[in-house]
């Protein structure tokens, strides 16, 4: 199960239609996560979730369903993002079983992460590191976070504005994933914009 590399965030609300073409190209070019995220008052979309999942596992990534664990049960997504009142981990935990991936938003706080491993959580995200559109209003984080959360000994992902000529930093920072939405879902050519930010993890992880 890989857990390094590029995680694509497909945040519905701010796409003119589906863009399922554009989803097949990311996860062709070596996407290994795609979140379905859907602020839209007819969500969840049950039809376009199974459109995602679908594309998901032709391509060999996992499908994560932001916010809602119930949601993620009930369709056998691959795991869920708790944002910061979304939920227990533990109730997610149970729900979904021992091979989800559960992740945490955790700011810039690292007894955030200790809590949310602890409580069932396999994996945490740090940010925003840059100016984001999906979340403008979301506290800022420093880079160094990331190379102290390595030391908990769980996936650290990166999230905030990330684009391919600032995430390399990040990466070098700690990063096991990089999180990222507009820079490829309104990219001109979201496939070659996905195979540029793969290109940017070395062969080997960062120092810790």
């Amino acid at each position: 199960m890989n857990t390094r590399g590029v995680y694509a965030i497909y945040d519905r609300a701010s796409l003119p239609d589906d863009r399922l073409d554009h989803v097949n190209d990311i996860l062709a070019a070596g996407v290994v996560w795609l979140q379905y995220r859907d602020k839209r008052e007819q969500a969840p979309d049950r039809a376009l979730i199974a459109s995602l999942q679908s594309l998901c596992r032709a391509h060999g990534a996992l499908f994560i369903v932001n916010d809602d664990w119930r949601l993620a049960a009930d369709i056998g997504a691959d795991g869920v993002h708790l944002g910061q009142s979304d939920g227990d981990p533990t109730a997610a935990r149970r729900a979904l079983g021992p091979d989800a991936r559960i992740g945490v938003s955790c700011q810039d706080r690292i007894p955030r992460a200790e809590a949310a491993l602890a409580a069932g959580a396999d994996h945490v995200s740090f940010g925003r590191f840059f100016t984001s559109q999906t979340k403008p209003d979301a506290p800022g984080a420093d880079p160094a976070v990331l190379g102290a959360a390595r030391r908990l000994g769980a996936p650290v992902v990166a999230i905030g504005g990330i684009t391919a000529a600032n995430a390399g930093t990040l990466i070098a920072a700690g990063a096991d994933l990089i999180a990222v939405s507009g820079a490829l879902f309104h990219a001109e050519a979201p496939g070659t914009a996905a195979s540029a930010l793969g290109r940017l993890f070395p062969a080997v992880e960062p120092d810790t």
